[in-house]
């Protein structure tokens, strides 16, 4: 047990505390310490000591007061950002409604651990609580005058005390939000819920009240017509409507929670001393050194340090088959260690994850707006006003022209026109269908950056595609060494490594990895540079270096003819071959072989199959870029081409009127994958061509194209018909409501039945944009390997 001295020259035992910043177990023995207010506070490490330094209130709870321990409402974390369904761009730190359409704001992330939506909660009692006096005052209106059970005045009276807890208590989140949508001069769906079952409710009391105001044309019955039960019933249905559309949209948040799910919840830390102790994952910090043990799911991004395992990232990638992982490989937060024990140190934490990079870049395209969406912007900017135009024409029209009493029925005529007329359903048409999209596609592995790509793809008719990293492995295998005269193989590998320490192309990291398998010393580079990603070159042991294609030795004068013949044979049969340049003498050449991902060829003959071109284009030697073509019937090759020349070609194929893709995975294809009209960067690349791209494949395989491609088709289809049944639905039902086939049929709309109606177009444009779930969008890949003729097809 841990001492202290004490004062008195006793030793007392070091009391066990905990670290306000992370929650770990310390000892008021810790060298990490602040004092505030008359209380020390004692920190695991300097990094906790810092944080609490720099916002202490964040990490100290205030005294308890009798408010404090009061029950509260249960509050979402600190920095929970809500956004609007509907219009992505309203963001705000607190919630509330959306200002613009009335919509109660979400989280913009939703809670692993908390399925209770409040409003959906709020909603349903609301519901529930007034549904028996709803059923009541319908009863009354539509049979007491045949039963007679009462005076048909006293009657008005008992709807009206039975509906005034309906149409104030139940319904007053509507009116809230329709007084708020003309505060914002934005009118929406509840303004005119507002108004018409305002309009019924203020005329059926001013009737029940004051019925000698009114002429006796509003008399029927023995009384002033009332419609309370329309208000009501109103209510009622909407607060259905409201309650099935939120159960409905809730399922779209389905693929960010499993995404969130995959990470454990705790991770094994090993100390600085040697001891192991379970904490929070986000206690978690860089360089921390986690143990994983059998059956553990990796907790952060990092690197092996210790053992060695098989580790299944099925749940991140799709690769069915554990990968292998020994010291120094990466490991990924989320996945399983099936087999062996780990030791890794954390690189990435928090938001920093592959998987909260997914999450994010889910969340973000599931908000974003649509193009099409633009359209129903405009129509729905003009709609309420229309309507509201509308009804009042209806209410006069009828006024004056209509049958006796005409008036009640101009009254009960503009009322089904407000209500028939919300647009919910043209509001929801895009979003519901671009949030079912991205949760798809983050399953299948497909990350979409926002909606307009997801409407973008699907027009792609050229697909340029970098080789290395995309079309092959990315993991590619030294093969040999062949020295100029004057120089040894090993020099040459030795030299060529030395340099390439300072590269973090997989090339360079092959080069590396042989020498140093091969017990090689090797010299740190000095005054290392890139060339845009076809050389580079620097100082080593007191020698100008310089490593890399043929047009990268013509930049710098060197003479390559010695050894091109050599270079040809190894371009031919599939290698990538640099030049080494010693003081500005070609020194030899080596060659790296990257084999062809397996699924590379199914991939490329289904996108051909779907009439795109392929073109590829890439770093490498314009023989060994044939060579690849021709094993893959790529006709179109560009080889030994830079960064500015793949954004020259995809510039040029825009001109010519074609729709571009760029599939690419490293920093030196970024330029191109943002100026293409869609770019496709791989999971397994850098995190600049992600950045630069609209798509990402998360497992890296060009398969997943052909997913998002289909996916596109199935979403846009899905918005369009969407959009068709929101405008064919109002474009039948005003006119409908309005009253223009009674004089034909005799058939006019109840607001009841306007009101179930209202209810169902919404709830019918989620149901369908829920039917993308099943879209078997797999089915577009090729179920056998492809033969050598499909390929040159």
């Amino acid at each position: 047990m841990t001492h202290k001295p004490e004062a008195d020259g006793n030793v007392a035992p070091a009391r066990a505390l905990t670290d306000p910043v992370c929650g770990m177990t310390v000892t008021d023995q810790s060298q990490h310490k602040l004092a505030l207010k008359g209380r020390t506070y004692f920190f695991c490490s300097a990094k906790c000591q810092g944080k609490f330094a720099t916002d202490p209130a964040k990490f100290v709870a205030p005294a308890a007061t009798a408010e404090s321990l009061r029950p509260k409402q249960v509050v979402a974390a600190p920095g929970t950002i809500y956004t609007c369904p509907m219009h992505p761009e309203i963001r705000q730190d607190h919630p509330g409604n959306c200002p613009k359409c009335g919509m109660t704001l979400e989280p913009l992330l939703p809670d692993l651990d908390d399925d209770d939506n409040p409003e959906l909660r709020d909603f349903q009692r609301r519901f529930w609580w007034t549904l028996p006096l709803t059923v009541i005052v319908f009863v009354l209106a539509m049979l007491g005058h045949r039963l007679q059970w009462m005076d048909m005045a006293i009657q008005s009276w008992v709807e009206l005390v039975i509906a005034t807890p309906i149409v104030l208590w139940a319904g007053w989140p509507f009116f809230s939000r329709g007084w708020q949508s003309v505060v914002n001069r934005s009118p929406n769906m509840w303004t005119l819920i507002g108004l018409g079952t305002g309009a019924a409710f203020v005329y059926s009391v001013v009737a029940t009240i004051a019925p000698q105001v009114f002429p006796a044309s509003f008399v029927s019955m023995g009384r002033v017509a009332v419609y309370f039960e329309a208000a009501a019933v109103i209510i009622s249905l909407t607060l259905l409507g409201q309650v099935l559309e939120l159960k409905a949209r809730s399922q779209t948040s389905a693929a960010i929670k499993s995404l969130l799910g995959l990470a454990p919840k705790t991770a094994r830390r090993i100390r600085a001393d040697g001891v192991e102790e379970d904490v929070p994952l986000n206690h978690v910090h860089v360089d921390d050194l986690l143990r994983i043990r059998p059956g553990e799911k990796v907790p952060v991004d990092g690197v092996v340090v210790e053992g060695s395992s098989a580790v299944d990232e099925s749940m991140l990638t799709g690769e069915p088959v554990p990968v292998s992982k020994r010291a120094g490989d990466k490991v990924i937060g989320a996945t399983l260690n099936t087999s062996g024990a780990l030791v890794m140190r954390s690189e990435r934490v928090g938001s920093a994850t592959m998987l909260a990079q997914i999450v994010q870049m889910v969340a973000q395209a599931q908000r974003s707006r649509a193009p099409m969406q633009r359209m129903a912007d405009v129509v729905a900017g003009y709609f309420v006003v229309t309507v509201v135009a509308i009804a009042a024409l209806t209410f006069l029209v009828w006024g004056f022209f209509g049958p006796e009493p005409s008036w009640v029925f101009g009254l009960i005529n503009a009322v089904s026109v407000l209500i028939i007329a919300c647009p919910c359903a043209l509001g929801l048409a895009t979003p519901m269908s671009i949030m079912v999209a991205t949760g798809l596609g983050a399953t299948k592995g497909v990350l979409f950056r926002d909606a307009a790509a997801i409407e973008n793809l699907r027009k792609v008719d050229t697909l340029i595609i970098d080789k290395t990293g995309t079309l092959t492995e990315g993991r590619p295998a030294f093969d040999r060494a062949i020295p100029a005269p004057g120089f040894e193989a090993d020099e040459v590998l030795r030299l060529a490594a030395s340099l390439d320490q300072g590269s973090e192309h997989p090339l360079a990291e092959t080069i590396v990895r042989a020498a140093r398998e091969r017990g090689m010393s090797l010299d740190k580079p000095q005054n290392f540079e890139s060339g845009s990603g076809i050389g580079v070159r620097g100082q080593v042991a007191g020698h100008q270096l310089a490593l890399g294609n043929t047009t990268w030795m013509q930049q710098l004068g060197v003479a390559v003819d010695a050894l091109v013949s050599q270079a040809e044979v190894l371009r031919a049969e599939g290698a990538s071959v640099m030049h080494l340049a010693v003081d500005g003498q070609l020194a030899g050449l080596l060659a790296v072989s990257d084999p062809i991902k397996s699924s590379t060829p199914e991939a490329l003959v289904t996108l051909k199959a779907a009439g795109i071109r392929i073109v590829m284009a890439t770093g490498d030697g314009l023989t060994t870029a044939r060579a690849v073509g021709v094993r893959l019937g790529i006709d179109e090759v560009h080889g030994e081409v830079k960064p500015a020349d793949k954004l020259h070609l995809v510039e040029r194929l825009q001109k010519e009127g074609r729709i571009v893709a760029m599939a690419g995975d490293g920093i030196n294809d970024a330029p191109a994958l943002a100026k293409a009209d869609v770019g496709v960067a791989m999971g397994t690349g850098t995190d600049v061509a992600m950045n630069s791209a609209q798509v990402t494949l998360v497992k890296g395989d060009l398969r997943g194209i052909a997913i998002a491609r289909a996916l596109s088709q199935a979403t846009v289809g899905n918005m369009k018909q969407n959009l068709v049944f929101a405008f064919l639905y109002n474009a039948l039902g005003i006119p409908i409501a309005a009253g223009v086939l009674y004089p034909m049929t005799g058939w006019l709309l109840s607001p009841l039945i306007a009101a179930l109606a209202m209810s169902f177009s919404s709830v019918s444009v989620i149901g369908n944009a829920l039917r993308l779930r099943r879209t078997g969008v797999d089915s577009v890949l090729q179920s056998r390997q492809p033969t050598q003729s499909e390929y040159s097809r």
